[in-house]
Protein backbone atom coordinates (compact mmCIF):
# COMPACT_ATOMS: atom_id res chain seq x y z
CA UNK A 1 0.00 0.00 0.00
CA UNK A 2 1.37 3.39 -0.95
CA UNK A 3 2.65 5.37 2.03
CA UNK A 4 1.51 8.91 2.70
CA UNK A 5 5.10 10.13 2.23
CA UNK A 6 5.41 8.43 -1.16
CA UNK A 7 2.04 9.80 -2.22
CA UNK A 8 3.11 13.32 -1.21
CA UNK A 9 6.38 13.00 -3.17
CA UNK A 10 4.51 11.78 -6.24
CA UNK A 11 2.01 14.63 -5.96
CA UNK A 12 4.82 17.20 -5.72
CA UNK A 13 6.50 15.68 -8.77
CA UNK A 14 3.26 15.80 -10.75
CA UNK A 15 2.75 19.45 -9.77
CA UNK A 16 6.31 20.36 -10.83
CA UNK A 17 5.93 18.46 -14.10
CA UNK A 18 2.62 20.18 -14.87
CA UNK A 19 4.19 23.59 -14.20
CA UNK A 20 7.17 22.72 -16.40
CA UNK A 21 4.94 21.74 -19.33
CA UNK A 22 2.84 24.88 -18.88
CA UNK A 23 6.00 27.02 -19.01
CA UNK A 24 7.21 25.28 -22.17
CA UNK A 25 3.88 25.89 -23.90
CA UNK A 26 4.08 29.57 -22.93
CA UNK A 27 7.66 29.81 -24.19
CA UNK A 28 6.71 28.34 -27.54
CA UNK A 29 3.74 30.71 -27.95
CA UNK A 30 5.94 33.75 -27.28
CA UNK A 31 9.03 32.43 -29.09
CA UNK A 32 10.48 35.44 -30.92
CA UNK A 33 13.62 33.43 -31.67
CA UNK A 34 11.69 30.87 -33.73
CA UNK A 35 10.14 33.71 -35.69
CA UNK A 36 13.56 35.24 -36.31
CA UNK A 37 14.82 31.90 -37.67
CA UNK A 38 11.80 31.75 -39.96
CA UNK A 39 12.54 35.28 -41.17
CA UNK A 40 15.95 34.06 -42.32
CA UNK A 41 14.54 30.73 -43.62
CA UNK A 42 16.72 28.84 -41.13
CA UNK A 43 15.80 25.35 -39.93
CA UNK A 44 17.73 24.68 -36.71
CA UNK A 45 18.41 20.96 -36.57
CA UNK A 46 20.97 18.76 -34.90
CA UNK A 47 24.10 17.61 -36.71
CA UNK A 48 26.28 14.63 -35.86
CA UNK A 49 26.76 14.42 -32.06
CA UNK A 50 30.36 15.16 -31.05
CA UNK A 51 30.03 16.06 -27.36
CA UNK A 52 28.11 14.46 -24.51
CA UNK A 53 27.74 17.18 -21.88
CA UNK A 54 26.73 15.78 -18.50
CA UNK A 55 25.42 18.10 -15.79
CA UNK A 56 26.11 15.94 -12.76
CA UNK A 57 24.20 18.11 -10.30
CA UNK A 58 23.67 21.54 -8.75
CA UNK A 59 25.79 21.09 -5.64
CA UNK A 60 28.53 23.75 -5.54
CA UNK A 61 30.81 25.46 -3.04
CA UNK A 62 30.04 28.88 -4.58
CA UNK A 63 26.89 30.93 -5.16
CA UNK A 64 27.71 33.06 -8.22
CA UNK A 65 25.54 35.99 -9.35
CA UNK A 66 25.69 34.95 -13.02
CA UNK A 67 24.94 31.23 -12.47
CA UNK A 68 22.23 29.98 -14.84
CA UNK A 69 22.00 26.71 -12.88
CA UNK A 70 21.20 28.35 -9.51
CA UNK A 71 23.90 26.10 -8.05
CA UNK A 72 25.09 26.42 -4.46
CA UNK A 73 26.14 24.69 -1.22
CA UNK A 74 22.54 23.87 -0.22
CA UNK A 75 21.51 22.14 -3.44
CA UNK A 76 20.80 18.41 -3.13
CA UNK A 77 20.68 17.38 -6.80
CA UNK A 78 23.56 14.92 -7.32
CA UNK A 79 23.98 12.24 -10.01
CA UNK A 80 24.00 8.70 -8.63
CA UNK A 81 26.49 5.95 -9.54
CA UNK A 82 23.66 3.96 -11.13
CA UNK A 83 22.91 6.85 -13.48
CA UNK A 84 26.63 7.26 -14.26
CA UNK A 85 26.86 3.57 -15.16
CA UNK A 86 23.83 3.77 -17.46
CA UNK A 87 25.25 6.84 -19.21
CA UNK A 88 28.68 5.23 -19.69
CA UNK A 89 27.03 2.05 -21.00
CA UNK A 90 25.12 4.14 -23.58
CA UNK A 91 28.23 6.12 -24.49
CA UNK A 92 30.15 2.89 -25.16
CA UNK A 93 27.74 2.10 -28.00
CA UNK A 94 28.52 5.39 -29.74
CA UNK A 95 31.53 7.07 -31.32
CA UNK A 96 31.01 10.38 -29.50
CA UNK A 97 34.61 11.46 -28.80
CA UNK A 98 34.20 14.03 -26.00
CA UNK A 99 32.56 13.97 -22.56
CA UNK A 100 32.04 17.39 -20.95
CA UNK A 101 31.38 17.34 -17.19
CA UNK A 102 29.63 20.33 -15.68
CA UNK A 103 27.48 21.31 -12.70
CA UNK A 104 27.37 22.90 -10.04
CA UNK A 105 30.89 21.97 -9.15
CA UNK A 106 31.09 18.56 -10.86
CA UNK A 107 34.05 17.56 -8.66
CA UNK A 108 31.81 17.60 -5.57
CA UNK A 109 29.63 14.63 -6.44
CA UNK A 110 30.85 11.48 -4.61
CA UNK A 111 31.45 9.55 -7.84
CA UNK A 112 33.27 12.25 -9.83
CA UNK A 113 36.56 10.33 -10.01
CA UNK A 114 34.71 7.07 -10.63
CA UNK A 115 32.92 8.62 -13.62
CA UNK A 116 36.22 9.77 -15.15
CA UNK A 117 37.81 6.36 -14.65
CA UNK A 118 34.82 4.63 -16.25
CA UNK A 119 34.84 6.90 -19.31
CA UNK A 120 38.63 6.56 -19.62
CA UNK A 121 38.29 2.76 -19.74
CA UNK A 122 36.22 2.90 -22.93
CA UNK A 123 37.51 2.04 -26.37
CA UNK A 124 37.92 3.99 -28.54
CA UNK A 125 39.51 6.60 -26.27
CA UNK A 126 37.27 9.48 -25.11
CA UNK A 127 38.45 12.97 -24.26
CA UNK A 128 37.11 14.42 -20.98
CA UNK A 129 36.51 18.07 -20.05
CA UNK A 130 36.02 19.25 -16.48
CA UNK A 131 34.27 22.63 -16.10
CA UNK A 132 35.91 23.76 -12.90
CA UNK A 133 35.26 26.79 -10.68
CA UNK A 134 38.93 26.59 -9.54
CA UNK A 135 38.29 27.24 -5.84
CA UNK A 136 37.15 23.64 -5.33
CA UNK A 137 40.78 22.55 -5.90
CA UNK A 138 41.71 24.23 -2.60
CA UNK A 139 38.89 22.82 -0.47
CA UNK A 140 39.60 20.23 2.23
CA UNK A 141 39.41 16.73 0.76
CA UNK A 142 40.19 17.90 -2.77
CA UNK A 143 43.89 18.70 -2.30
CA UNK A 144 45.04 15.97 -4.72
CA UNK A 145 42.37 16.62 -7.32
CA UNK A 146 44.61 18.67 -9.64
CA UNK A 147 47.10 15.80 -9.76
CA UNK A 148 44.27 13.31 -10.44
CA UNK A 149 43.01 15.41 -13.36
CA UNK A 150 46.54 15.65 -14.75
CA UNK A 151 47.14 11.88 -14.51
CA UNK A 152 43.98 11.29 -16.50
CA UNK A 153 44.74 14.10 -18.98
CA UNK A 154 41.41 15.78 -18.28
CA UNK A 155 41.01 19.14 -20.03
CA UNK A 156 40.15 21.90 -17.56
CA UNK A 157 37.87 24.79 -18.51
CA UNK A 158 37.82 27.21 -15.61
CA UNK A 159 35.52 30.12 -14.84
CA UNK A 160 37.43 33.40 -14.47
CA UNK A 161 35.16 36.36 -15.26
CA UNK A 162 37.91 38.98 -15.04
CA UNK A 163 41.61 39.47 -14.31
CA UNK A 164 40.89 41.93 -11.49
CA UNK A 165 39.94 41.00 -7.93
CA UNK A 166 37.16 43.58 -7.69
CA UNK A 167 35.13 42.24 -10.62
CA UNK A 168 35.64 38.55 -9.82
CA UNK A 169 34.73 38.89 -6.16
CA UNK A 170 31.66 40.99 -7.04
CA UNK A 171 30.34 38.25 -9.32
CA UNK A 172 31.49 35.11 -7.48
CA UNK A 173 31.95 36.05 -3.83
CA UNK A 174 34.50 37.51 -1.43
CA UNK A 175 37.96 35.95 -1.72
CA UNK A 176 37.16 33.94 -4.86
CA UNK A 177 39.69 35.84 -6.99
CA UNK A 178 42.53 35.08 -4.61
CA UNK A 179 41.50 31.43 -4.39
CA UNK A 180 41.21 31.17 -8.17
CA UNK A 181 44.72 32.56 -8.62
CA UNK A 182 46.11 30.00 -6.17
CA UNK A 183 44.25 27.21 -7.95
CA UNK A 184 45.58 28.30 -11.36
CA UNK A 185 49.11 28.31 -9.96
CA UNK A 186 48.47 24.80 -8.63
CA UNK A 187 47.29 23.64 -12.06
CA UNK A 188 50.36 25.19 -13.68
CA UNK A 189 52.57 23.34 -11.17
CA UNK A 190 51.28 19.94 -12.37
CA UNK A 191 51.71 20.83 -16.05
CA UNK A 192 48.43 22.48 -17.06
CA UNK A 193 48.90 25.21 -19.63
CA UNK A 194 52.39 24.03 -20.57
CA UNK A 195 52.18 20.28 -21.31
CA UNK A 196 50.47 19.61 -24.69
CA UNK A 197 48.15 16.99 -23.17
CA UNK A 198 47.06 19.19 -20.24
CA UNK A 199 44.86 21.90 -21.69
CA UNK A 200 43.79 24.76 -19.47
CA UNK A 201 41.24 27.25 -20.77
CA UNK A 202 39.58 30.14 -18.94
CA UNK A 203 36.01 31.42 -19.32
CA UNK A 204 35.10 35.10 -19.30
CA UNK A 205 31.53 36.15 -18.46
CA UNK A 206 30.53 39.83 -18.47
CA UNK A 207 29.95 41.16 -14.96
CA UNK A 208 26.82 43.04 -16.08
CA UNK A 209 24.03 43.18 -18.70
CA UNK A 210 26.21 43.64 -21.79
CA UNK A 211 27.87 41.51 -24.45
CA UNK A 212 31.46 40.28 -24.23
CA UNK A 213 34.19 42.23 -25.99
CA UNK A 214 36.21 40.65 -28.83
CA UNK A 215 37.49 37.29 -27.59
CA UNK A 216 40.99 37.60 -29.09
CA UNK A 217 41.56 40.96 -27.41
CA UNK A 218 40.31 39.69 -24.07
CA UNK A 219 42.57 36.66 -24.31
CA UNK A 220 45.61 38.85 -24.98
CA UNK A 221 44.73 41.03 -21.96
CA UNK A 222 44.24 38.03 -19.68
CA UNK A 223 47.51 36.38 -20.74
CA UNK A 224 49.48 39.58 -20.28
CA UNK A 225 48.03 40.40 -16.85
CA UNK A 226 48.14 36.86 -15.45
CA UNK A 227 51.71 36.26 -16.60
CA UNK A 228 52.94 39.65 -15.39
CA UNK A 229 51.33 39.67 -11.94
CA UNK A 230 50.99 35.98 -11.04
CA UNK A 231 53.24 33.98 -13.39
CA UNK A 232 50.15 32.10 -14.65
CA UNK A 233 49.89 30.65 -18.16
CA UNK A 234 46.91 29.08 -19.91
CA UNK A 235 45.91 27.97 -23.41
CA UNK A 236 42.77 29.83 -24.51
CA UNK A 237 40.16 32.25 -23.23
CA UNK A 238 36.50 31.57 -24.02
CA UNK A 239 34.07 34.49 -23.85
CA UNK A 240 30.51 33.39 -23.03
CA UNK A 241 27.42 35.60 -23.00
CA UNK A 242 25.31 35.55 -19.83
CA UNK A 243 21.90 34.13 -20.69
CA UNK A 244 18.82 35.68 -19.02
CA UNK A 245 17.86 32.59 -17.03
CA UNK A 246 18.49 31.32 -13.52
CA UNK A 247 20.26 33.56 -11.04
CA UNK A 248 21.33 36.07 -13.71
CA UNK A 249 17.70 36.56 -14.75
CA UNK A 250 16.82 37.22 -11.10
CA UNK A 251 19.61 39.80 -10.93
CA UNK A 252 18.24 41.51 -14.06
CA UNK A 253 14.69 41.58 -12.66
CA UNK A 254 15.82 43.08 -9.35
CA UNK A 255 17.58 45.85 -11.24
CA UNK A 256 14.74 46.37 -13.76
CA UNK A 257 17.06 45.48 -16.64
CA UNK A 258 15.58 42.21 -17.93
CA UNK A 259 13.58 43.72 -20.80
CA UNK A 260 16.47 46.01 -21.74
CA UNK A 261 18.96 43.14 -21.79
CA UNK A 262 16.63 40.90 -23.80
CA UNK A 263 16.22 43.65 -26.39
CA UNK A 264 20.00 44.00 -26.59
CA UNK A 265 20.29 40.29 -27.37
CA UNK A 266 17.45 40.41 -29.92
CA UNK A 267 18.88 43.40 -31.76
CA UNK A 268 22.35 41.80 -31.84
CA UNK A 269 21.08 38.57 -33.49
CA UNK A 270 23.71 37.29 -35.93
CA UNK A 271 22.63 34.55 -38.37
CA UNK A 272 26.30 33.71 -39.05
CA UNK A 273 26.45 32.08 -35.60
CA UNK A 274 23.86 29.39 -36.34
CA UNK A 275 26.19 26.74 -37.77
CA UNK A 276 28.44 26.92 -34.70
CA UNK A 277 25.78 26.66 -32.00
CA UNK A 278 26.56 24.04 -29.37
CA UNK A 279 23.04 22.58 -29.58
CA UNK A 280 23.89 21.30 -33.07
CA UNK A 281 26.67 18.92 -31.96
CA UNK A 282 26.19 18.56 -28.18
CA UNK A 283 23.80 16.33 -26.23
CA UNK A 284 22.98 17.70 -22.78
CA UNK A 285 22.19 15.23 -19.99
CA UNK A 286 20.75 16.13 -16.60
CA UNK A 287 21.66 14.67 -13.21
CA UNK A 288 18.83 12.11 -13.46
CA UNK A 289 19.85 11.12 -17.00
CA UNK A 290 17.20 13.16 -18.85
CA UNK A 291 18.09 14.62 -22.27
CA UNK A 292 18.08 18.21 -23.57
CA UNK A 293 19.44 20.13 -26.55
CA UNK A 294 21.71 22.27 -24.35
CA UNK A 295 22.49 23.06 -20.73
CA UNK A 296 20.39 26.25 -20.91
CA UNK A 297 17.34 24.32 -22.10
CA UNK A 298 18.05 21.91 -19.25
CA UNK A 299 17.74 24.64 -16.64
CA UNK A 300 14.44 25.74 -18.20
CA UNK A 301 13.06 22.20 -18.15
CA UNK A 302 12.87 21.96 -21.96
CA UNK A 303 13.37 18.20 -22.00
CA UNK A 304 13.21 15.86 -24.97
CA UNK A 305 9.87 14.09 -24.95
CA UNK A 306 7.99 11.45 -26.91
CA UNK A 307 4.64 11.40 -25.09
CA UNK A 308 6.83 10.98 -21.97
CA UNK A 309 10.20 12.39 -20.85
CA UNK A 310 13.18 10.81 -22.62
CA UNK A 311 16.26 9.59 -20.78
CA UNK A 312 19.62 9.06 -22.46
CA UNK A 313 19.41 5.27 -22.36
CA UNK A 314 16.10 5.49 -24.26
CA UNK A 315 17.76 7.33 -27.16
CA UNK A 316 18.83 5.54 -30.33
CA UNK A 317 22.23 7.11 -31.20
CA UNK A 318 21.41 6.68 -34.88
CA UNK A 319 18.25 8.80 -34.58
CA UNK A 320 19.83 11.97 -33.16
CA UNK A 321 21.11 13.63 -36.33
CA UNK A 322 18.63 16.00 -38.01
CA UNK A 323 16.37 16.13 -34.95
CA UNK A 324 14.66 19.52 -34.58
CA UNK A 325 16.11 21.65 -31.78
CA UNK A 326 13.85 23.15 -29.11
CA UNK A 327 14.26 26.92 -28.89
CA UNK A 328 13.09 29.87 -26.81
CA UNK A 329 13.82 33.55 -26.42
CA UNK A 330 16.91 32.74 -24.33
CA UNK A 331 18.50 31.41 -27.55
CA UNK A 332 19.13 35.01 -28.59
CA UNK A 333 21.94 34.91 -26.00
CA UNK A 334 23.87 32.32 -28.01
CA UNK A 335 23.35 34.11 -31.34
CA UNK A 336 24.05 37.72 -30.30
CA UNK A 337 27.11 39.46 -31.70
CA UNK A 338 29.99 37.02 -32.00
CA UNK A 339 27.80 34.22 -30.69
CA UNK A 340 28.33 32.14 -27.59
CA UNK A 341 28.97 28.45 -27.04
CA UNK A 342 30.68 26.22 -24.51
CA UNK A 343 33.80 26.82 -26.61
CA UNK A 344 33.45 30.60 -26.51
CA UNK A 345 32.70 33.00 -29.35
CA UNK A 346 31.49 31.45 -32.60
CA UNK A 347 32.47 34.11 -35.14
CA UNK A 348 34.70 37.18 -35.12
CA UNK A 349 32.88 40.48 -34.93
CA UNK A 350 33.51 43.82 -33.28
CA UNK A 351 32.42 44.69 -29.76
CA UNK A 352 28.65 45.27 -29.52
CA UNK A 353 27.11 47.11 -26.58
Amino acid sequence: MQTLQAYGARLRWQTIEAHRKKMIVHQQRTNRFAQRLADYSIALRRGRPEILQINVGKFCNLTCVHCHVNAGPKRKEIMSRETIDRIVHWLAKTEIPTVDLTGGAPEMIPDFRYSIEQVKSLQPHRHIIDRCNLTILLERGYEDLAAFLARNEVEVIASMPCYTAENVNAQRGKGVFEGSIAALQLLNSVGYGTHPALLLHLVYNPVGPFLPGPQAELEADYKREFKKHFGIVFNKLYSITNLPIGRFASYLRRNNKLDEYMELLVQAFNPATIDGLMCRNTISVGWRGEVYDCDFNQQLGMQWENSAPIFLWDVDPEQIENRQIMTGNHCFGCTAGAGSSCGGAIVEVGHLV
